[in-house]
């Protein structure tokens, strides 16, 4: 009796691993799809739409099975294992190699589902030894959705934040393994001498190739990495929020975010210094400033360039982001120690929710956070979120938001200055070429009324003898304001909605650009 119930809770707590490990694995897979693919909202529908669609094909595929299920039971846990172990490893490689590595991440997903899919009957069936259909069925789904809980907090709060894409699919795969032998042990009566042999030498070179991967793992995706950049990769990690890569050559930096460039030490003045300077001197030197984004502190670096500048307040999602600007030697010479000047706070923190908490009101709002290529980052970008910035502004206030490029995505572009003037601000586009980046615009506004006209003059007031810049100047003012003629399609620039939490069409928009041009 007492050893019925033992092989029962051990059965359990297959079931419980199977859980956590399932969960975690669609997971990573919706991750390096997302990393590999972009648009989260897409990826995440399609990866665990077709994993539950797959668990389906698995549980319809064991009603064929008439053999031993409990060998059949243990060799769907060491494949799973192997599968899910490699599934970041070979993603990072095969992206490499193939130009469509979406096919292999979803065929990986699909693989992974049907394997799932095969555990729950399996394991029902062995629990038939034990208890009534009643308690069975109960304690089967029972123990998998409580290691779903934990998986998926597991995932959040651990594995990706500090074990990454690199070594959180071999965990799961180690965790697999280890309840299958624990199963070998406590059922092998219901395999044969030969069978049990079998079954366990096939689990100690499981082992080796599971501990041999985890070893090597970080070596092959920094090669997989490496070979999607030109320049060598010198500090690369997942934080929670993003994947965070810093490459070198000679003496110049790039900073990559999931894969997309967000500056490079060899142009970013043309890039942060048009981001500051026009709207400091259309604002009259504003004291009391908030930066939304700007984790590298090169803004902030801009500001302080100013003695009337009283206090900043930097607020960016991700703290791994920030302390590498920080903590870095080599990268914090890029803002010049900026971000730990005495005028400068640093706040780790959704920007959405710290301008709905807030209770402090701000000469300047400067957005620079990343293109709004997802839903995300889209309500970052919405009428409601321009409107909330609004009612934290000084009534003399304004804001400038970075806005992607007027030319390879010029209806994201117009969607955004577009949005801003539903959101009652007078706005003012401007641009300029920033080498490694293309044409970038932003789209500056103000909260009281102001002219076109009335802005440029007063950027005209920019004085590079008082303030220190490397490329703005005045000759640059009219070249940053001027775009010449529209030459997209009329009615489709005419026809751009607004951009709204409750319609997210910005990122649609930016999708569609044209990118590949560049």
């Amino acid at each position: 009796m007492e050893s019925t119930k033992i092989k029962r809770q051990i059965l359990f707590l297959a079931l419980f691993a199977t859980g956590l490990s399932g969960i975690v694995a669609e997971y990573c897979f919706a991750t390096l799809s997302t990393y590999f693919i972009g648009d989260s909202v897409t990826q995440w529908s399609i990866v665990i739409s077709l994993m539950l669609f797959s668990m389906g094909i698995g549980s319809r595929v064991t009603k064929s099975f008439d053999g031993n299920v409990f060998k059949l039971f243990i060799c769907t846990e060491f494949l799973l294992s192997i599968l899910v172990s490699f599934s970041a490893v070979t993603t990072y490689y095969l992206a490499t190699q193939l130009e469509y590595v979406s096919i292999y991440i979803y065929t990986m997903a699909i693989l992974t589902g049907i394997l799932i899919g095969m555990e729950l009957p399996l394991a029902m069936r062995l629990n038939n030894d034990f208890q009534s259909l009643k308690l069975n069925v109960a304690n089967i789904l029972e123990k998998d959705y409580y290691g779903s809980l934990i998986g998926g907090l597991f995932f959040v709060f651990i594995g990706l934040p500090y074990l990454g894409l690199t070594y959180t699919p071999f965990i799961l795969g180690l965790i697999n393994l280890f309840v299958a032998i624990l199963l070998l042990f406590f059922f092998k009566n219901k395999l044969n001498t030969k069978e049990q042999r079998t079954l366990f030498v096939s689990a100690g070179i499981i082992i080796v190739i599971l501990v041999s991967g985890s070893i090597f793992s970080e070596k092959i995706i920094l090669y997989g990495e490496q070979t999607k950049y030109k320049d060598k990769i010198i500090f690369q990690e997942q934080s929670i929020y993003q994947k965070i890569v810093v490459t070198k050559w000679k003496n110049d930096y790039w900073l990559y975010l999931n894969d997309n460039l967000q500056f490079s030490t060899f142009d970013e003045p043309m890039y942060h210094e048009v981001l500051v300077h026009p709207v400091m001197h259309i604002l009259a030197k504003p004291k009391n400033i908030l930066i939304l984004g700007g984790g590298d502190g090169c803004a902030a670096r801009e500001l302080l360039k100013y003695p009337s500048l009283q206090k900043i307040t930097l607020v960016d999602l991700d703290k791994k982001l920030t302390d590498l600007f920080v903590n870095e030697p080599e990268l914090s010479k890029i803002n010049d120690n900026a971000l730990t000047n005495e005028k400068v706070t640093i706040v780790n923190q959704d920007g959405f929710k710290f301008m709905s908490d807030t209770s402090d009101f701000f000469d300047l709002i400067i957005i620079d956070l990343p293109d709004p290529r997802n839903v995300e980052l889209s309500r970052l970008y919405s009428k409601e979120f321009y409107n909330l910035c609004s009612l934290k502004l000084t009534p003399n206030g304004g804001l400038i938001t970075q806005a992607g490029s007027p030319y390879y995505t010029p209806y994201a572009f117009k969607c955004i200055e577009k949005t801003m003037k539903a959101a009652n601000y007078s706005v003012l586009p401007i641009h300029n070429q920033v080498l490694s980046m293309g044409q970038w615009g932003w789209i500056l506004g103000t909260k009281f009324k102001l002219s076109k006209q009335a802005m440029i003059k007063r950027m005209n007031s920019i004085n590079t003898n008082e303030i220190t810049t490397k490329w703005l100047n005045k000759d640059a003012i009219p070249l940053i304001t001027s775009f010449g003629k529209d030459f997209y399609e009329k009615n489709k620039l005419d026809s751009i909605e607004i951009n709204q939490i409750s319609n997210p069409v910005l990122y649609r928009y930016y999708n569609k650009g044209n990118w590949d041009v560049y």
